[in-house]
């Protein structure tokens, strides 16, 4: 992606977002003890279990390991503020001045790092960095750092399902001959059936032309889509109560546990912690379809470059690669360790096994997320 002209987009956007400054909810968590270089806030976008794994687990660990220090977030749920969030970020860039937040845990910590908006940051700084796969830190370019991952898997009813499919191809046949027995969330309201969307798409779509749409902004190629778009559109009559999409990833899960389906793509981390707290019944199970695979990867964190606080974040992110914090993330929402499996208890070992997250299907870049979404509600729905 162009760095220059795309910094110069987000900086038009950096008036507006200075108005929008109050949206998000205000910091909280923080205790009254840690010095100014030392008190750090961390800006989540994202659904209240992150929230949840930042305030009851991660952050009272971090605080209770490094004295003197101490992190409030910044929360804005399902990243509805995060255009202009991206504004402000860029707006403080631009003029070398406190963006107010240290460390960032949003979707579009990838383009803020291609933009420039974030700081460079490597082994030296954060050693917990050598131990994670190559790839998935080339995936997030300079300084966008993964610290967990999920992917999309296929869940089903067991009764009712004896033998789930096993290719793309398979689960659209399965589709066909099941009325009313499978959905997903449109694309806008959740990843689980972004996933499902992309993957239909991605059937038709050249090796190369993918590389693009996943690397940077790709309009020229999203021609390629029109075949899976027809395909999602043909699904609508064979879809629950012929065509209903449900707003959101917990409402999939919510017709998948009362009966209502036979069948979804759904987040692993949010499957695995329903089947623990037991708000999803043990007649549910899941698997991963092939040909292609559904869609998953790492959640990145990235440190403002115009933060004074650099030490300070750099610590809390080391901090956040350790096997202690990554076993805290496994434990608290089933998310896929990003470090060596090797360097874990033999518990989380024993759960992760079979997840690499190395191999995991990136989804597209945000900006072709976005066009995505735009022509999916256009060509799909009541179609």
């Amino acid at each position: 992606m162009n760095r220059p002209r795309l910094i110069a987009s987000l900086a038009a956007l950096s008036a507006a977002a200075l108005m929008f400054a109050g949206c998000s909810q205000s910091p909280a968590g923080a205790s009254s003890s840690g010095s100014a270089d030392t008190a750090l806030t961390v800006f989540v976008s994202a659904d209240t279990n992150i929230q949840d794994l930042w305030q009851k687990t991660l952050i009272p660990a971090f605080e209770k390991d490094n004295p003197g220090y101490t992190v409030a977030i910044d929360f804005d749920l399902h990243g509805t503020h995060d255009q202009q969030t991206v504004a402000k970020l860029t707006a403080a860039t631009v003029q070398n001045r406190d963006p107010g937040y240290d460390l960032v845990d949003a979707g579009f910590v990838v383009q803020a790092a291609a933009s420039g908006l974030l700081e460079k940051v490597g082994a030296s700084e954060v050693p917990g960095i050598a131990d994670i796969p190559s790839a998935l830190v080339q995936a997030g370019g300079d300084g966008a750092i993964p610290y967990r991952g999920s992917s999309v898997v296929l869940a089903y009813n067991t009764a009712t399902v004896p033998q789930p499919p096993k290719t793309l191809s398979d689960l659209l046949a399965w589709i066909q001959a099941h009325p009313g027995q499978f959905t997903y969330n449109s694309p806008s309201t959740g990843g689980s059936g972004a996933a499902f969307v992309t993957t239909v798409l991605d059937q038709n779509v050249p090796d190369a032309d993918r590389t693009k749409l996943v690397t940077g902004a790709a309009p020229e190629v999203e021609g390629d889509w029109d075949k899976g778009f027809a395909t999602l559109a043909s699904l609508n009559p064979f879809v629950y109560q012929k065509g209903v999409y449900p707003n959101g990833n917990s409402q999939v899960l919510d017709l998948l546990s009362s009966g209502q389906i036979s069948m979804a793509p759904v987040w692993s981390d949010q499957f695995v912690t329903g089947v623990k707290n037991g708000q999803i019944p043990s007649n549910i199970s899941y698997t991963q379809i092939s040909n292609p695979s559904f869609t998953g990867g790492a959640s990145y964190l990235g440190i403002p470059s115009a933060t004074p606080r650099k030490a300070a974040a750099q610590k809390l992110l080391a901090w956040l690669l350790t096997p202690t914090a990554q076993s805290l993330v496994a434990d608290s929402i089933s998310g896929y360790p990003v470090i060596a499996l090797d360097k874990l208890p033999s518990s989380v070992q024993s759960t992760f096994q079979n997840a690499n997250i190395a191999d995991l299907r990136p989804t597209y870049f945000a900006t072709n997320s976005a066009d995505m979404n735009k022509a999916w509600a256009q060509k799909v729905p009541g179609k």
